[in-house]
């Protein structure tokens, strides 16, 4: 789903996760249905959130869930608030050199241009993002004109208001969206980013990341994985 460029050097310091501990935090966003969102009870929940329960749970990990702001979210792993990032983080090589991902837990999902009309110019008018996402570093290296918002609910008020003539995101996030909003419109032009998603761990982690690695493995293995992801609506199932 997103790309960071965050200054997270200054935090690369050694916050190495001792396997002794007696719980691993699982750091997400809590702000993108159906992957992860705060539910009515006010608990994390969604796709990630049963995702992340049942890895652990094969992992014999005992794990409890933090939520923390998307544009800070890998500096605070970095720095030792959480153990892991599982919020629809897509595997990029930029990401990559400061943190470690597990094996993807989903394909790439295709991004999507929403708008207020069919006719919206996407290749060279103002689009939203998010921040920090691969989606605003698509639309950066493009013709159009950028604007960015801290979360992916500004982005869609930012189209609702006139601020942008479209918001670039996941569709599995936008067509929820679209389908309850009758003024909102799905362009028909889908762009593939990104290596799919994984799990951040630091990269001093090895050994968290390679037990929710194997986690992953079984649960492709027996189709559980592929039963999440069509019960979420999330993508493409893995073959």
């Amino acid at each position: 789903m997103n790309k960071l460029i965050l200054g997270v050097s200054a935090l690369a310091f050694t916050a190495s996760m001792s396997m002794a501990m007696d719980v691993v935090r699982m750091g997400t966003e809590g702000a993108y249905p159906p992957w992860n969102f705060i539910n009515d009870a006010g608990e994390v929940d969604g796709f990630e959130r049963e995702l992340g329960d049942e890895l652990c749970k094969r992992a014999e990990l005992t794990c409890e869930w933090v939520t923390n702001e998307w544009d800070s979210i890998i500096p605070n792993l970095v720095s030792g608030n959480y153990d892991t990032i599982i919020a629809g983080m897509s595997i990029t090589e930029e990401r990559d050199e400061v943190i470690d991902f597990t094996q993807n837990y989903t394909q790439p999902d295709p991004t999507l241009y929403v708008a207020m009309s069919m006719d919206a110019d996407v290749m060279g008018g103002v689009i939203a993002a998010q921040t920090g996402t691969i989606q605003a570093s698509h639309i950066a290296d493009s013709d159009a004109t950028l604007v960015e918002f801290a979360t992916p609910e500004e982005t869609i008020a930012a189209v609702r208001n006139g601020e942008a003539d479209a918001v670039f995101a996941d569709g599995s996030y936008l067509l929820p969206i679209a389908a309850e909003d009758d003024s909102l419109m799905v362009l028909d032009k889908k762009v593939l980013l990104g290596g799919g998603v994984g799990m951040g761990v630091r990269e001093s982690d090895g050994e968290l990341k390679a037990k929710f690695d194997a986690a992953i493995d079984s649960m492709k293995a027996d189709g559980s994985l592929n039963a999440l992801i069509t019960k979420w609506e999330i993508g493409e199932t893995f073959e």
